[in-house]
């Protein structure tokens, strides 16, 4: 089994890396990089920002074959290294790069400096479901999702007052390409790291919408109790009129909330 292989996009202000903390930021299915790109350029006058994109997403190579949310943890690791070999670095992902961020904390956590997980859950959704969603966009292609999405990924009324930021992103699942979005939904699948939370020791925060249907505020708090449980140190956060795409939805929120963390964690 091939792992897969995730690219770096860094988000403005881009400027020679090592100056400030590294901060590694992770998509959501469906989307990319540019679900952070108002977020990073709020934190980019005081971190390094990179982004990266899933497979077959944004400028992220397609997957061939299976993998799993660990697999696409270590990529990661690798990806950091191609960059900055060794670095130990801050982490954020969203939905499953917040499952992705879990995974990082699990297997990977003397790399990383502080974990922000947003609208993921240790688990989510039914293996069924994942499984059932991944035939009908293997058939179907991407185009197929975007009006489920669109409900899904915001909260009533974000459409209307930022058409360019739901369009870029409804435009991103767009682009994806089926068979890697279809591989996304099967290591969703198979995603289920409850048992392991309480071997994650690095500050963790656990961000989550009020408006979202995915990952609701139970999740983010069943998070934080399982880390917390094990002896490490996390703490829950609910976001008024958020959905599934808090970096997107709340930039200015998410970008406060995780500098605090972050300075408080240690640079």
């Amino acid at each position: 089994m091939a792992k897969p292989i995730v690219k770096a996009v860094l988000l403005p202000p881009q400027r020679t890396l090592g100056e400030k903390p590294l901060l590694v930021v992770g998509p959501s299915l469906g989307t990319s990089t540019v679900l952070w790109t108002e977020a990073a350029a709020l934190l980019g006058n005081e971190f390094d920002v990179i982004g990266w994109d899933l497979p077959g997403h944004g400028v992220s190579p397609a997957a061939s074959e299976t993998f799993s949310v660990a697999e696409l943890a270590d990529a990661v690791i690798d990806l950091v290294d191609s960059i900055a070999p060794g670095a130990v670095f801050h982490y954020a992902g969203d939905s499953l790069g917040g499952a992705t961020g879990l995974q990082l904390g699990i297997k990977h956590g003397e790399r990383l400096k502080s974990l922000s997980v947003q609208c993921t859950g240790a688990k989510l959704g039914t293996p069924e479901g994942w499984l059932e969603r991944a035939e009908t966009v293997r058939a179907q292609g991407t185009a197929v999702m975007i009006q489920g999405s669109a409900e899904r990924w915001f909260a009533p009324g974000f459409m209307e007052r930022q058409p360019v930021v739901s369009s870029r992103l409804l435009h991103a699942l767009r682009d994806a390409d089926r068979f890697s979005y279809a591989f996304c939904c099967e290591a969703l699948a198979g995603f289920d790291v409850r048992a392991e939370l309480g071997s994650i020791t690095v500050p963790t925060q656990a961000l989550a919408g009020v408006e979202d249907t995915v990952a609701p505020p139970s999740f983010a708090e069943e998070i934080a109790a399982g880390i917390n449980a094990g002896g490490g140190s996390a703490v829950a956060v609910a976001l008024d009129g958020v959905g599934h795409l808090a970096p997107a939805e709340a930039p200015a929120v998410v970008a406060d909330l995780m500098r605090t963390f972050m300075t408080e964690a240690g640079q």
